[in-house]
């Protein structure tokens, strides 16, 4: 009798549209059972579409629970990788932090020679321009340590959108820097997409730095250190 009644409820569950987990786990009948009890049984068009619809909804949990599983997989490969990376370099020599300065310049620095009615200038500032503050900060380290720029030499300018506090940009970039609020110079407006609402007002928050010296020994010498590693470069390949 329990059998017979347990089997009426499955019935009754199924012709609703339930599916064999619903049963299963409403009246802890196996699998196998429920198949055999409903190998000939004919369900409606309400139960039909219900079935269908837990189909659907499961396979979407299924995805969301595959995609979170390898989301977090991911991100721990990429601990593991990051943290591989940065144990690799850990203490810097003055040899290395040449070369990262050096390399810096060649990317992001101004190299082209100033010129007037075609010709050549005589005079040449070192400009660097960055929105990375730890680019900003090393390049500083190699003006001081590398290129021996006395501190106060050094010029700063940001450049900011229209939405940044200047105040906070300057407070932000002397803690980056670490040199004085003497080294400042009048910041610069820019009117761009984000300042139009047509990018997302955080992206840079606080602007982009400028750290430039007024030394055309010094930039023609960092020309030199860049000119060296690229034929130190070649005659590695």
């Amino acid at each position: 009798m329990r059998v017979r009644g347990e089997r009426d409820k499955a019935f009754q569950l199924r012709i609703l549209g339930y599916s064999y987990n619903e049963i299963r786990a409403k009246l802890g009948t196996p699998k196998s059972t429920l198949r055999t009890w409903f190998a000939d049984i004919v369900l409606s068009d309400k139960a039909n579409n219900r079935l269908k619809t837990r189909i659907r909804e499961g396979s979407y949990k299924g995805l969301l629970k595959r995609s979170k599983m390898q989301t977090h997989l991911a991100r721990q490969r990429a601990t593991k990788f990051r943290e591989e990376g940065e144990k690799r370099i850990s203490k810097l020599s003055s040899d290395d932090l040449l070369i990262i300065g050096t390399t810096l310049y060649w990317a992001e620095g101004y190299k082209r020679l100033q010129r007037r009615f075609g010709r050549e200038l005589t005079a040449h500032a070192i400009s660097f321009l960055n929105s990375d503050p730890e680019a900003i900060r090393i390049f500083v380290k190699f003006l001081t340590d590398i290129l021996q720029v006395p501190a106060q030499k050094i010029r700063l300018c940001m450049r900011l959108y229209p939405h940044i506090n200047e105040t906070e940009a300057k407070r932000y970039w002397l803690k980056i820097t670490d040199l004085s609020a003497d080294c400042f110079r009048k910041s610069t407006f820019l009117v761009t997409g984000a300042s139009k609402g047509k990018r997302p007002f955080n992206r840079l928050p606080y602007g982009t730095m400028q750290v430039y010296v007024n030394d055309t020994n010094k930039f023609h010498y960092l020309l030199g250190l860049i000119n060296g590693l690229i034929n130190g470069v070649k005659k590695d390949l």
